[in-house]
């Protein structure tokens, strides 16, 4: 019986080529861009990415980049202003909680709590270490006991800005993985979620 049918298959299969030819694109439309462009695809790629996230970022993006990067800016021209306990000017000089109430005053209007006891206690969102984002505020407990006694603002990288104090050169930059302030570091907040809507970045 297969030997009866074997002389048909070369007829078959030309049959079915000539079939898939007749409905293969014809060679005009060779040219004619495909359904989906490349900028097609690296949106859809895009959104896959950001569905991918998901969950994850749902709770923790960070919307407030270009405030942080004001603060920050303006905190890194007055490296080296002199510390002074107390105070809460370029002229007079900065604690860590007058420095950081300066900028977060100058650059967008906001009034924090003068001292950094009472400023941990903004009702600002917690961030854990690993999440830390620029213009976060940074506690430390430098006196030991758990209590705050120190605060900065996180600049990225591990890196933090703060009015330190007169023997160290008063408003410097410091980093997290310094064995001291890792070891008194207690926790940090997001103060800037607390920025008014209609904040807008000053400019000098």
């Amino acid at each position: 019986m297969l030997k009866r049918l074997a002389p048909l298959v070369p007829i078959a299969l030309s049959l079915v080529l000539a079939a898939c030819a007749n409905h293969a694109p014809q060679p005009q439309l060779a040219t004619q861009p495909a359904v989906f462009s490349s900028t097609d695809l690296a949106e859809f790629d895009e959104q896959a990415k950001e569905a991918a996230l998901g969950d994850f970022t749902e709770e923790k993006s960070y919307k407030l980049p270009q405030l942080a990067d004001s603060i920050l800016s303006h905190g890194l021209s007055l490296v080296g202003t002199r510390y002074r306990f107390g105070g809460s000017s370029v002229k007079s000089g900065f604690d860590c909680s007058g420095f950081i109430g300066y900028l977060f005053k100058e650059e967008l209007g906001m009034q924090l709590p003068r001292s950094s006891r009472d400023m941990i206690n903004i009702d600002a969102p917690l961030v854990e270490r690993d999440e830390l984002e620029p213009g976060d505020l940074l506690f430390f407990s430098t006196n030991g006991r758990n209590r705050v006694s120190h605060a900065g603002i996180y600049m990225g990288d591990n890196q933090f800005i703060h009015s330190s104090s007169s023997r160290s050169g008063g408003v410097r930059v410091d980093s997290l993985d310094d064995r001291y302030w890792s070891r008194t570091f207690i926790e940090a907040k997001r103060a800037l979620a607390l920025a008014p809507s209609e904040s807008v970045v000053r400019h000098p």
